[in-house]
């Protein structure tokens, strides 16, 4: 297949910022690049994902393919004439070929599978390369001339890296990480070259001609380059891929960013490169002023029909409410704690939900008629996202694992149905009682963690699950309240692929019978059925009715209003110091006036006029955690969550990513003061390709599907758009040009071309990518000039969620000890906590204090050369509210003054929201949100996290009156969980997730290669 020509080095200006003046950069090391070597010593290599050509002795380097291509991994051809590579051009990983000039480009394989890592055969007919094509990533040959492509290996774990031996007879590759094994191409016999054991992870095999085996060998934080088992470099940041033989005894590789050779007899050069790409040094749009415009709710989350269809309950403002259709909403539970999802009894006389108000999530019971309330569960986790038997007898519910349980409504043990799963939708049954639907991740294989939402079935008497894509490579649009569920006559299940509706008929058990068919064209979300006939479901926060026939759609009004809580009062806070988050220094005896929510005032102390004495205390601004994701677990933290952030001084949050209509619900709960918290600034689910891991990524395949997603932005308010992982470069250059023209910025997981086509910043130093590995961080945590120069010279930020700053817990436990942490924190989370105190204390917690110096690096030399670092944890990820000060605390320890560290977590992230000079400063017209701490913060930065009162808004909260509502005795407080729910390392949610049919990890912070899937800890 021809695709246009490979003279790359254009400029790449984006479509509607043509007004935005380009730059050039000139980039000499790269980050995790990737090199091979023509006969004649030519090199080719991948940078800024994209393949570029040296002369044998270096110099300046050209570019052969753009960025829309999203090349990798390059090979050349025995005769030096071509070049293979993997592309990610469409939204797959696919095989391209191209001349060595760039010219001829030529795909070679398409479809929905993955291709990657392709290696020429020594004769140049055929091409070695892994996919997913088959049952997980196995080896494949393509012959060249006919397109045929045979399967090598089978049933072998998480394979990856192939390449040949030098007469073609046979290919070298690893295998679950840790072993490199043989195949011979005749026989298909199988024999193992290297047994790394369980510490070692192994990149990259290559064979010389005589027989000796070339490697790269992870082992702890140092990564060599190895020939025969014997560690030929020494101190070298050695990248994870196939080191190429050009020579007898010489290897050509890359390391500490730049391309090397090197003689066994131990002499090494190096191949310098000089790679010139543009850079978009400004987001040429206006952002629009972050926060809600109200005052309609718009916020309605999880809701549901009654059985008879003329009642709807649904959760808005923190509290529970029920609407007979076609009249006013009722406000029917709303005690201040976390109620959620309810669920009408098949009578319609009470509502089920989950609520955390006797201290931890359970069920409960609402008598619709007398307002009583009835405890159903007492269980030592979470009891959430419940859901009815259709005769009433009977309730479905899932705990913080995600396993799935049923209990009897007249007593008895709740029983356990299912495994724990990632993050799957809420259960619905059939109307027999025998099987439950729900939505459940299922990844393609076990070497990357993406797949598809699919329907499961559940057998309540066996616990068989079976899986169902709802059609050949497409997901459920989220695992929340997307569907499945099941049609009143029991004829059909609903559910949500690509924002909008379709219907299946199935069979008593829930299988398929026909094909879906779609019912809406309108955005679709949250289904629920009102009869056989016709679906409930939000469209924006609109609720509708459409009829699964005639496709004859209604509206259903919600006549429901919120407005801002604001506080007249006028107070005026007398504090020792004032760190105003600008100041280099304190400033002593100072009053704070505020006038309402505002700071009117900040001058010298005077007698007599202080309502607050804080003469004792410093004031600081309130801190700003840049990325969190409230709804990850939020239905399992509950009221607790937000108490902790404003316990611990955090006052502004801002989420990448959440259930949609969640998260405005908690948006609108927290503006109007009906739930505690700091603010927050959201997102709702990411944009996402092809293929989704988490429940609240949208998978999006097209231009028409993007428009649908960006509606519901604008229709919601968000304060920023995502984009994730497996978006192709096309896409995500629209969703710039969507966003940008409401004056929304945009964030996603790489720095470029995303630098160069208008993007506002990224997550993390380097996680979760669709390459397997980073091109700003790699696995040890460096980050080289290529990173640090784009990051700097096209103002992108950077938000670091800093997970590896865990290995201080082995050192620095205040947090943990705490007593805000032992009350706030679930038991659950408590002991994740001490579990990973544990693991600080150990072996790989020297390991991760390596990578977090690293990491801290790469922030610092992107600070100190005028970059944008703005502090975020992926809380509750990480751990809520103290991951941000162990971050701090990281970047104080390895270089960042407390002041710098400070203002990565408030002036920087407020300029980011576009409220510079609103939020992270104390001064005058700004928000009176700041905290009163014990010590100076600018000279001790544990200071931060001594918060004795924090103002959001001018409201006081002192940390007696957050902990209040879930005080205990302190012989309870950091209660463990125990029991069938925690019974192996299989359930735990920190480490693994266990399927019946397959394994599969949580994504990773720690960047890593392909093959790679052990001791990574937690992150997005």
């Amino acid at each position: 297949m021809q695709a246009g020509t490979g003279a790359a080095a254009l400029a790449f200006v984006p479509r509607g910022l043509a007004a935005a003046a380009a730059t050039e950069v000139t980039l000499r090391q790269g980050t995790n690049i990737c090199a091979t070597a023509a006969p004649d010593g030519r090199i080719a290599f991948d940078l800024v994902n994209a393949i570029w050509l040296l002369e044998p002795g270096g110099g300046q380097a050209r570019k052969l393919t753009d960025e829309l291509q999203d090349a990798t991994q390059p090979d050349f051809s025995p005769d030096g004439r071509s070049l293979v590579f993997q592309s990610y051009r469409d939204g797959n990983f696919h095989l391209w070929t191209m001349a060595a000039d760039g010219s001829g480009l030529r795909q070679l394989t398409a479809g929905p599978d993955d291709h990657r890592e392709p290696k020429f055969s020594p004769d140049g007919r055929a091409l070695a390369f892994t996919s997913d094509r088959g049952d997980g990533y196995q080896v494949f040959v393509l012959d060249l001339a006919s397109g045929v492509v045979d399967q090598v290996t089978r049933d072998r774990p998480d394979v990856s890296m192939p390449s040949w031996s030098p007469d073609g007879t046979a290919l070298v590759y690893v295998a679950g990480d840790t072993v490199i094994e043989r195949v011979e191409l005749g026989s298909g016999q199988i024999s193992t070259l290297v047994d790394g054991g369980d510490e070692v992870e192994l990149f990259g095999p290559s064979l010389a001609r005589d027989g000796r085996l070339a490697h790269v060998r992870l082992d702890g934080a140092r990564r060599d380059l190895v020939v025969d088992e014997r560690a030929v470099t020494e101190g070298e940041d050695v990248f994870g891929f196939t080191p190429r033989w050009v020579g007898p005894d010489e290897l050509l590789y890359t390391a500490d960013g730049v391309v090397r050779r090197r003689a066994l007899s131990g002499a090494r050069s190096e191949v310098p490169f000089a790679a010139t790409v543009p850079v978009l040094p400004r987001r040429a749009y206006r952002q629009r002023r972050s926060g809600l415009s109200g005052p309609e709710v718009t916020g309605v989350a999880g809701p549901v029909c009654s059985k008879d269809g003329a009642q709807v309950a649904f959760r808005a403002l923190n509290a529970l409410w029920v609407m007979p259709i076609g009249e006013p909403p009722r406000r029917v539970v709303a005690d201040g704690y976390f109620a959620s999802d309810p669920d009408f009894s098949p009578d319609g006389r009470h509502l089920l939900h989950s609520s955390d108000r006797a201290g931890t999530a359970d069920l409960w019971l609402l008598d619709l008629g007398t307002g009583e309330q009835r405890r159903i569960t007492d269980v030592a986790g979470a009891a959430i996202t419940p859901r009815f038997s259709r005769d009433g007898t009977q309730v479905a519910y899932q705990d913080q694992d995600g396993a799935t349980w049923v209990a009897a409504l007249d007593g008895g043990e709740p029983r356990q149905l299912t495994p724990p799963m990632f993050q799957p939708g809420r259960p619905d049954w059939s109307p027999d009682g025998k099987t439950l639907v729900l939505a459940a991740v299922k990844p393609y294989g076990t070497r990357f963690r993406e797949g598809t939402s699919q329907v499961v079935r559940v057998d309540v008497e066996t616990g068989a699950l079976h899986y169902t894509e709802v059609q050949p490579f497409r997901s459920l649009a989220t695992r929340g309240d997307d569907g499945p569920v099941w049609s009143p006559d029991g004829r059909h299940l609903a559910f949500v692929v690509e924002s909008t509706a379709w219907v299946v008929p199935v069979d008593s058990s829930g299988a398929f019978t026909g094909s879906p068919r779609q019912v809406t064209t309108e955005l679709t979300d949250s289904p629920s059925w009102r009869d056989s006939e016709h679906l409930l479901f939000l469209n924006g926060g609109e609720l509708r009715s459409v009829h699964i026939g005639t496709g004859e759609v209604s509206s259903i009004p919600v006549e429901l209003r919120w407005s801002p809580a604001r506080t007249a009062e006028h107070q005026v806070v007398r504090a020792g110091a004032v760190w105003d988050g600008v100041s280099q220094e304190l400033r002593r005896d100072v009053d704070i006036v505020l006038e309402g929510e505002r700071i009117a005032a900040v001058l010298p102390a005077q007698d007599g006029r202080a309502q607050v004495d804080a003469r004792e205390r410093t004031a600081m601004p309130g801190l700003i955690d840049a990325h969190v994701h409230w709804h990850l677990r939020g239905r399992q933290w509950g009221d607790r969550q937000g108490r902790a952030w404003l316990a611990y001084g955090v006052t502004t949050t801002r989420s990448p990513g959440d259930p949609a209509y969640q998260m405005q619900e908690t948006r609108e709960a927290l503006s109007s003061g009906d739930r505690v918290g700091p603010r927050y600034f959201a997102t709702g689910e990411a944009v996402d390709g092809g293929r989704i891991y988490y429940n609240f990524m949208r998978p999006t395949l097209s231009e028409q599907q993007l428009r649908l997603e960006m509606r519901r932005a604008s229709t919601l308010d968000y304060d920023m758009v995502k984009t994730y992982v497996r978006l192709p470069v096309r896409l995500q250059q629209a969703a710039i040009e969507h966003a940008h023209a409401r004056g929304v910025p945009l964030s996603s997981h790489y720095v470029y071309p995303a630098a160069n086509i208008g993007m506002d910043g990224m997550e993390h130093t380097g996680a979760t990518n669709r390459l397997g590995y980073s091109h700003t961080c790699d696995e040890l945590g460096r980050s080289y000039d290529d990173a640090v120069q784009l990051f700097i010279a096209s103002g992108m930020s950077i938000t670091p969620t800093l997970f590896s700053s865990s290995g201080l817990y082995a050192s620095d436990r205040s947090l943990i000890d705490d007593h805000r942490t032992r009350v706030l924190f679930p038991p659950w989370e408590f002991q994740r906590l001490l579990e990973e105190a544990e693991t600080a204390s150990g072996p790989d917690g020297e390991v991760t204090r390596a990578q977090l110096a690293h990491q801290v690096d790469m922030l610092l030399r992107i600070h100190r050369g005028g970059g944008f670092v703005i502090a975020g944890t992926d809380s509750p990820l990480d751990n809520v509210a103290i991951s941000l000060h162990m971050n701090l605390r990281a970047m104080v320890a390895h270089g960042f003054t407390p002041h710098e560290a400070l203002t990565t977590a408030t002036r920087n992230p407020a300029r980011w929201l576009g409220l510079a000079g609103e939020l992270g400063e104390i001064r005058p017209g700004a928000y009176a949100d700041f905290t009163l701490v014990d010590g100076d913060p600018l000279a001790d930065i544990a200071a931060a996290a001594a918060v004795r009162t924090v103002f959001r808004g001018g409201v006081r909260h002192t940390t007696g009156s957050l902990l209040a509502p879930f005080e205990v005795p302190a012989s309870t407080s950091s209660a463990v969980v125990t029991g069938s729910r925690r019974a192996s390392p299989e359930t735990d949610p920190a480490r693994w997730w266990h399927e019946p049919e397959w394994t599969h990890r949580v994504c990773c912070e720690r960047p890593r290669f392909a093959g790679s899937a052990r001791r990574a800890p937690r992150s997005r």
